[in-house]
């Protein structure tokens, strides 16, 4: 385990945003993602795809990644009360790097990621959160630090936990550099590198590239815009000859300009999803009471799709955003919980065993991230909002089976506690655990900062997590 002193702190950010004109704009945007990558440059050989898989409301990684030696689970029990775990039905982990003695468990409800896990190819990191430099204790309670503000606001953390920018106003996704950054690499792809199963994010917004929204079903377009529209022919005529016109008003040409890509490029995900399988069978755990996929695993399989696309929309780099919900668990919290974890569990294991049938495990790296723990203490019926978390990192290029960073000494106003309710001061910083992701994706220590502006307050840019 890597040693950390972690501290980091995240500017307040507000936005106003009006209708009919912003909203306008904010549409181009996204359509604008198409062009984000043109290039003069010849495509590098190889492929990788990270997958963003967002925890919203707020994870309980204290009954995610849980200890399991007698010493340490007794004082997660005492500690929890009625939301601790069973020991006998945590599910142990064959940590290969645990400091002696210390011994961890999976949720009851991971048993499948636990194979992962065990196999090596699934990694556990510690204790990140947003940061705006490192912080300890006594700096916390002093105010003598800066400290990210509105800490315990979903909305707040969410966008700080994607951009990593907390002293900055900008709502720039360290996505959306990572693709600004390597655009590239995808030199003549007409599909932007940021892609978005789960709707708009903060993640993946660039300086120059925007997210490009699919739904599970595939690629989004406009309702019956096809010449092959028997009711009303003279409206596909029409908008075509409107959309082929020459404006020489800046606004109403970038309209044109953006609109006609969109189509364009809707047209050509259309046509390749058509020759790529469904793999719907590839999902064989990840279904719902109905029998149909979870809606997890609903986005995990169209990403799986559009990877095997790659080479047909000529992608070299790939960065997916993916999405569950619930986490908010202030009431009935074990019940909900559990679901969540088997949920999540599976569709998360069926998506990496996809990789590995498909060939390309090595070349696919799904990382975790929510907007902070949930509260070692219980409010009676679940738990409240925290701060520093447990994220998991699953691919055949994780240097998988240990644990990375500092685990919280679990104890309610412990040296680690911002108080009295188990609120852990984080140990690593979002910036430590992107970086980490960011340098396997090709990005060089030099330019590590065009990425993560803040990441040289940090101790490490690699954790050591990625082969």
């Amino acid at each position: 385990m890597k040693k950390k002193i972690s501290r980091r702190k995240f500017l307040g950010q507000s936005a106003c945003s009006g209708l009919s004109l912003a909203g306008l704009v904010s549409t181009m945007g996204t359509l604008r993602l198409f062009n984000a990558s043109l290039s003069a440059q010849t495509p590098q050989p190889d492929y990788k795809a990270l997958v963003c898989l967002f925890m919203y409301g707020g994870n309980d990684a204290n009954n995610m990644f849980i200890p399991y030696d007698i010493e340490s689970y007794n004082n997660y029990q005492a500690a929890r009360g009625i939301l601790a775990l069973p020991r006998e039905n945590l599910l142990p982990l064959t940590v290969s790097n645990a400091e002696a003695g210390l011994e961890y468990a999976f949720h009851p409800n991971m048993g499948l990621l636990q194979s992962v896990f065990n196999s090596g190819k699934a990694a556990v990191v510690g204790n990140v959160g947003t940061l705006v430099a490192p912080l300890t204790k006594a700096e916390y309670q002093s105010g003598g630090a800066a400290v990210p503000p509105y800490l315990f606001s979903h909305n707040d953390q969410q966008v700080q936990w994607q951009t990593s920018v907390p002293d900055s106003p900008k709502k720039v996704g360290w996505g959306g550099r990572l693709s600004d950054l390597l655009a590239t690499l995808n030199s003549g792809s007409q599909i932007s590198m940021n892609v978005s199963l789960a709707g708009n994010n903060f993640f993946q917004v660039g300086g120059e590239s925007f997210q490009y929204h699919v739904t599970p079903q595939g690629s989004l377009g406009l309702i019956n815009y096809d010449e092959t529209w028997q009711p009303n022919p003279p409206m596909y005529q029409a908008m075509s000859d409107n959309l082929g016109q020459s404006y020489s008003h800046l606004f109403e040409a970038e309209y044109a300009q953006v609109l006609n890509r969109a189509i364009s490029n809707d047209t050509l995900l259309k046509s390749v999803l058509a020759e790529i399988p469904e793999y719907t069978d590839k999902f064989p755990n990840a279904v719902d009471a109905q029998g149909g996929l979870t809606p997890i695993a609903g986005q995990l399989r169209m990403i799986l799709r559009m990877i095997d696309a790659r080479a047909a929309l000529g992608m070299h780099r790939q960065i997916y955003f993916c999405a569950m919900g619930g986490f908010d668990t202030h009431d009935d919290q074990l019940d909900d919980h559990d679901a969540l974890m088997h949920v999540f569990s599976d569709a998360v294991h069926d998506f990496y065993q996809a990789t590995v049938d498909l060939g390309y495990s090595q070349e696919v790296t799904l990382f975790t991230a929510s907007d902070f723990n949930r509260t070692f203490s219980t409010n009676g019926k679940g738990s409240d909002h925290a701060w520093g978390s447990h994220q998991l990192v699953v691919g055949g290029a994780v240097d998988g089976g240990k644990l990375y960073g500092n685990m919280p000494m679990y104890q309610i106003g412990g040296p680690d506690d911002t108080g009295s309710r188990g609120s852990w001061i984080p140990t690593t910083s979002v910036d430590e655990y992107s970086a980490t992701l960011a340098k396997w994706f090709g990005v060089s220590e030099n330019d590590m900062s065009m990425v993560l502006p803040n990441i040289g307050r940090f101790a490490y840019q690699d954790l050591g997590f990625m082969l």
